[in-house]
């Protein structure tokens, strides 16, 4: 949309009938013939022409003043409701294993993990997010942050072997379950991901699934390798118990896919309201018009007078 507008362009239309009218239709008016007449118009000439312009920048210029010009301002009011985040990322021995990129077989499956975790932080903006590393116990890696650079580097700075070399996945949701507890956010999510089986946590099975059933956080699981690392019917059941999803990702490109999912999945909502004003300028060219007429009846005036 222009700024700068006429509301009603199409009374420009009637400057062709006064136009017509003042080429066609002059006005009738008392005269008196005496010899030498040209030369008197020659005298006036000037005065006449002065006339001219002043009719037509009075009759333009109330045209212009009811034509409405006017300048808009459009913008849009956008407000944005992200959401909170936990990732929980094991950092176990089995993590050391390779051959879980294709592109690259000599990675291991942390090092990957990390790159499409740093990706899937890229694209949410507008969320809160913050990362649980876990092996034997589990521990914030980052508390929830909008500080999208300082969370990737974070992540870039998780070791194997910081957190032991067992599986505390109980112990790693109860971290993340206590955290998003206090977040007021209307939307809270939590995303596990692991290659192993539970053998570590001091928080039991019944528990932790009767704390995820009975909290509004949804919770997806996601399990690399194969089938035979992990235990994919206590991840179906945590996934359950939290609304959420279980995934299985073979290699990168599953483990890629799967938060593509997440991400299209948990989108945030944006909603926006397009606020438009409108500033009038019909006062100026109706100033205009009304000076340069008042100015065109004075000269006609004194014309007569003379």
């Amino acid at each position: 949309m222009s700024p700068f507008s006429f509301e009603y362009p199409w009374v420009f239309a009637f400057a062709v009938l006064f136009w017509i009218c003042g080429r066609y239709c002059p006005a009738r008016t008392m005269a008196i013939f005496f010899p030498h007449v040209h030369s008197l118009l020659r005298l006036h000439a000037k005065k006449s022409r002065l006339q001219e312009i002043l009719k037509w920048i009075g009759i333009l210029g109330l045209l212009t003043a009811l034509a409405s010009p006017v300048v808009t301002d459009e913008y849009k009011d956008i407000k944005k409701h992200g959401r909170d985040i936990m990732l929980i990322i094991d950092s176990s021995d089995s993590m050391r294993q390779r051959g879980f990129d294709p592109a690259d077989p000599l990675k291991s499956k942390f090092d990957v993990v990390k790159e499409v975790v740093k990706d899937f932080i890229a694209r949410r903006s507008d969320d809160r997010i913050g990362l649980i590393n876990f092996a034997s116990v589990a521990f914030v890696a980052s508390p929830l942050t909008f500080e999208k650079d300082f969370l990737r580097k974070i992540v870039d700075m998780q070791q194997l072997g910081i957190a032991g070399k067992r599986t505390a996945i109980n112990d790693a949701l109860l971290q993340t379950y206590n955290i998003l507890s206090k977040s007021d956010a209307k939307s809270k999510i939590a995303i596990l991901l692991t290659d192993g089986i539970e053998n570590a946590s001091r928080i039991g099975t019944d528990e932790i699934l009767r704390l995820i059933a009975d909290s509004d956080v949804k919770l997806y699981t996601i399990g690399i390798g194969s089938y035979r690392d992990f235990d994919a019917g206590y991840l179906q059941a945590l996934a359950k118990a939290g609304h959420g999803k279980f995934y299985a990702a073979a290699d990168r490109n599953a483990l890629v896919r799967i938060y593509a999912d997440i991400d299209r999945l948990e989108t945030s909502k944006i909603k926006s309201k397009t606020i438009v004003r409108k500033r009038y300028y019909y006062i100026y060219p109706l100033f205009v018009a009304i000076m340069a007429l008042l100015f065109f009846i004075y000269l006609r005036s004194s014309k007569e007078v003379e």
